[in-house]
Parts: structure tokens; sequence; C-alpha cells
């Protein structure tokens, strides 16, 4: 709220109502601007900050308040009384989706012969880290990060804190339940409204490093040169203005530290209008609406107006990507993975 009027206000902890394992579970924090004074909920242990508070919570109240001690037989009964199409359901889906990608491959139950097996997301963040150079010391971003497996990722390849953030409240509580328990227990659809509860054990080393926040990747909440790296993987395409998510990144990155970015160019006017796609549409233009070409045009050197001068393109891969609907559906994607690294601050590399 104070950034947008220009001002700098750290937050503070006004109130701790539940702790657990040393963490705040349940708690208000508050503006330290007098001239302010926004509060913000801390909910299972998860920080909500964002401008917009009162319009996120009451569009999101299912995963919010969604209670997680149903029993399977009652999940499913839920299930079948809510029918297809429903939030409950919608919920269930993307669960059983993204959570099968980042952590199947750690479930001793499922088979080797899968047609789509798991961890495709794992594949895509190491080949996209074995590329990136990081030059600065501090904390580690991850921007959608989802169920949260990049972020138990990267805390084991860096020394630092990781934050991961995403806005999608019932995924980031998933990741906060796993770093709090250490295990994995999630609805895996087998067809239709048809799922089955899977649960196994999903320890990660310096799992303590790691924490998760809902904020809005196109309006961070932090002060600027405040990360010595990041990852953003296939955010770009999800986001109202993949525009100002590159630019938050220009920002928030400390002088010659990098970032992973993937998108796999999947446009959809649902989540960014038209007006503000990189790409994909307009092909009578000189780029002839390609994604790809708009994209390095953005970066510092690469002649669109608009340019995020601090960034700099480093490297493009096409890595596969793979998401499983369900046990006879798969959607297959061809992600772009670009290193970036921002600028120091004299303009050199």
């Amino acid at each position: 709220m104070c950034r947008a009027a220009g001002q700098e206000s750290p937050l503070k902890i006004g109130s701790v109502l539940r702790e657990g394992n040393g963490s705040i579970r349940e708690g208000i924090l508050v503006c330290s601007n007098a001239g302010c004074l926004s509060e913000y909920p801390v909910l299972d242990g998860i920080p909500i900050l964002l401008a917009n508070l009162r319009a996120y919570v009451s569009q999101n109240f299912l995963p919010v308040l969604c209670r997680d001690d149903l029993t399977e037989p009652m999940e499913s009964l839920l299930g079948d009384c809510f029918g297809p199409g429903s939030a409950f359901d919608s919920r269930r889906q993307h669960l059983s989706t993204y959570v099968f990608d980042h952590y199947g491959d750690l479930d001793p139950g499922e088979g080797e012969q899968s047609p789509g097996p798991p961890g495709s997301i794992r594949r895509l963040f190491q080949r996209g880290f074995s590329l990136a150079e990081r030059r600065a010391e501090g904390p580690v971003i991850d921007i959608g990060c989802a169920v949260g497996r990049t972020s138990f990722e990267l805390a084991e390849q860096v020394d630092d804190i990781v934050l991961g953030m995403d806005l999608n409240f019932g995924m980031l509580k998933t990741a906060a339940t796993i770093l709090e328990s250490g295990c994995v227990c999630y609805p895996k659809r087998r067809g239709g409204i048809v799922y089955e509860r899977r649960r196994f054990p999903a320890a990660f080393e310096r799992a303590e490093q790691v924490d998760f926040w809902v904020c809005d990747a196109t309006a961070l909440p932090f002060a600027d040169r405040t990360f010595s790296a990041g990852i953003s993987l296939n955010v770009l395409d999800c986001v109202w203005s993949p525009y100002d998510c590159l630019a938050e990144m220009g920002r928030i990155l400390k002088p010659g530290g990098s970032a992973v970015l993937s998108t796999p160019y999947d446009w959809n006017a649902g989540a960014t209008p038209v007006e503000s796609w990189l790409g994909g549409h307009s092909q009578r233009s000189g780029h002839r609406g390609s994604s790809p070409d708009i994209l390095r045009s953005l970066m510092s050197g690469g002649g669109h107006p608009n340019a995020v001068d601090v960034l700099e393109l480093l490297s493009v891969e096409e890595v596969p990507w793979t998401l499983r609907l369900h046990d006879r559906s798969f959607m297959e994607y061809l992600v772009s993975v670009m290193v970036i690294r921002k600028k120091m601050e004299n303009g050199s590399a």
C-alpha cells in the first residue's frame, strides 16, 4: 500500500494468535507507517501481503477456510455432491496436477511406466539453475512457487533464505503443510470426479531456510535490491501484466543477481488481458505475433520502447514440461527456459 504511494514502510508483528515449531501459525502484521497502519493476516503460517486484501479474501474464501481434516470417504461424498466444475472440484484438480508434478517422484507407490512421469518441474528447474550464475549473496525468491518443490530444491543449492511466493492460497497451504510435517498428502485424480488420497514422506535438506507467502508477482512487497537470485517458472503467461512481472524482477534483484524464467507462452485471456500478452496476437506486425521475439526485445538492448533496461538475457533453451490431468490425460508443453541477469549499477554486465 505504501510502496504504491512512493513510501517504503516496513511491516511489524502486530499480534501473535497461534504459534507452532517456532513460527507464527496465525497472527496479524501491521504497517509501521502511522498514516497507514494496514493489517495483513498470517494464516496457517502464510502471510497474505496484498494491497487489495479484501478482494483477495472474498474471492478465495474456499481455500482460505477449507478444512484439512476430512476423511477420504467424506471428501469423495462431498465431491459427488458439489459435482464437476465446482470450486471444490477445481481446487482438487489443481492440487492433483501440481502436487503430482512436484512430488510424485517421491511417492513409493507410483509406477515407473506412467506415460507422464512426475518430476517435470524439477527437471526444468535443474536445467535452468545449471545455466545460471549467482554473483551476489542474500535471500533467493521463487516467484510462482505453486506447491513448493522448487523452493525446497533451491534451499538445497544455496545457503540463504528461500522465499516461495504465489497467489494461490490452496497451493501455498499444501507447500506450508509439507514444510511443517515433512509429509505429502493430496487428492490424486483418477478420472472424472474420482480421486485417490496419496500420502508419503517428503524430507528436504535445509527446509528450515524456506518460507511461503502470498504475494502478487506484479507488485512485490519488498524493497529494491533485496534478493540475490530468483526463479519464476511458468508464471509470465499466468499474471495480469507480464511486463510488470519482469519490471518487478528487475527492481528486487541485487545488481549482478541472476534469475531463471520459463514460460510455455500458453496465453489465456482469463488470466492475462490480450492487450498485455507478450505476442500471441497482432501477427500483422513486424514480430508477427512471436512471443519469444517480444520477450527478447523487452530485455536490455532488445529494442522494445518499454524495455526493462536493467535486465539482460543471457541464454534461452527449449525444455519439455508435462502436466498430468488424470490417468488417461496429459498435457505436453515446450517451455522456453531463460537465464537473465540484472546489470551492475554502472550499467556493466
